[in-house]
């Protein structure tokens, strides 16, 4: 989870940031910023998972936090000065009408706007900023991201040494979801790619009823979700264990992909010259046609988020960045491979998150 110290730091920098047009009470409700500002995170498996709060910071980042009292305990966790949970049901009379208006009167004492609502004023202001902030990664935030790493080494670890042919695509989703949810010891989101790539047809896609066979090549791209934050990482495996030289092929130009990326990562790069990297070596083996997706992206609270390692991409790499490399290869009648790792951009380099192993077998 996040810390109380360094919420505190974010949000004094966010209302220096905003000084300059905006003063008083800042009242936000999107759950990405009460998460990144004020830890504040609904466990998504309970009851309360649909339902947040209102986050209102003082020009000092000094906070207090209004909910609905029967929202689960990991809001106890909320790193604000003041919370206040309001009565909406209490389980001996009714609800107090629809669940959401409870909190129609705390947006009403501070001024009536929520400053991170699409149709208000300031929304551009505040989301950009949030935006920009986010780029960096504080320490706490990047423990999180390290703590998700592990939950997806686990089911990465786990398809490695029980996928086999006769298996569906879906009780392979259900292994890898149980080895992360015992690593992390408790029930843990899992999304992402768990299907086989015949080539250009299909390169990912959600874990369904087909049967896996030997000489299919499974997509494993997948993250692992603790307190909103996530990690994103690859591997394909040959089922059966026996790649072909054509599939070994794909393969090793990925990962020669992923090498020469790894090679332009450090703050001040420009992303375009990353995604450059990747795809020149796919050029030269005369395979860029096979690559049509971005070669990564910025992680952390969204998948994905800046910075975009893509063709036409103008941003810049900055210290603090936590970003993925994503090179893959769809050949027809070979089928599809894709790898990726997790990078922390420093002043001189990265350093790598993740450690699963990248292997056809």
């Amino acid at each position: 989870m996040l810390t109380k110290d360094l919420c505190l730091a974010r949000r004094k920098k966010l209302m220096e940031l905003l000084k300059e047009t905006h003063t008083g009470p800042l009242v936000l409700s999107d759950p990405i910023n009460l998460r990144y500002l004020a830890n504040f995170s609904v466990d998504p498996f309970s009851l309360g998972a649909d339902f947040g709060g209102i986050l209102v910071i003082e020009n000092d980042g000094t906070a207090q936090l209004f909910h609905d009292h029967r929202l689960p305990k990991s809001v106890n966790e909320a790193c604000v000065e003041q919370r206040t949970p309001i009565i909406w049901y209490d389980g001996k009379s009714a609800g107090q009408g629809p669940r959401r208006l409870i909190l129609r009167e705390t947006v009403v004492k501070f001024g009536g706007r929520i400053h991170d609502s699409l149709g208000d004023p300031a929304c551009t202001r505040v989301l950009t900023t949030v935006g920009e902030m986010r780029r960096a990664k504080y320490a706490d935030e990047i423990e999180l991201l390290k703590k998700c790493m592990r939950l997806g080494e686990a089911g990465q670890a786990w398809a490695r040494t029980n996928v086999k042919a006769g298996m569906s695509e879906l009780q392979v989703y259900e292994g890898i979801f149980v080895a992360t949810a015992e690593a992390a010891r408790q029930p843990v989101i899992v999304y992402g790619d768990f299907t086989v790539s015949p080539g250009s047809s299909k390169r990912g896609g959600p874990p369904t009823d087909h049967i896996l066979q030997d000489g299919e090549t499974l997509i494993l791209d997948y993250s692992c979700v603790l307190f909103g934050y996530r990690s994103d990482f690859t591997n394909t495996l040959v089922v059966g264990g026996k790649p072909t030289p054509a599939q070994q092929n794909l393969m090793d130009l990925s990962k020669a992909a992923m090498a020469a990326g790894e090679g332009m990562l450090k703050a001040g790069q420009s992303c375009k010259a990353v995604y450059d990297a990747v795809r020149g070596v796919f050029e030269t083996a005369k395979l860029a046609g096979n690559f049509p997706h971005h070669a990564g992206h910025g992680l952390g609270l969204q998948h994905p988020e800046a910075p975009f390692f893509v063709e036409k991409a103008d941003e810049t790499l900055i210290a603090g960045d936590v970003v993925t490399l994503e090179p893959g290869l769809y050949v027809d009648n070979v089928g599809g491979v894709r790898i990726e790792h997790n990078y922390l951009i420093t002043a001189s380099g990265y350093e790598r998150l993740s450690y699963h192993t990248i292997d056809l077998v």
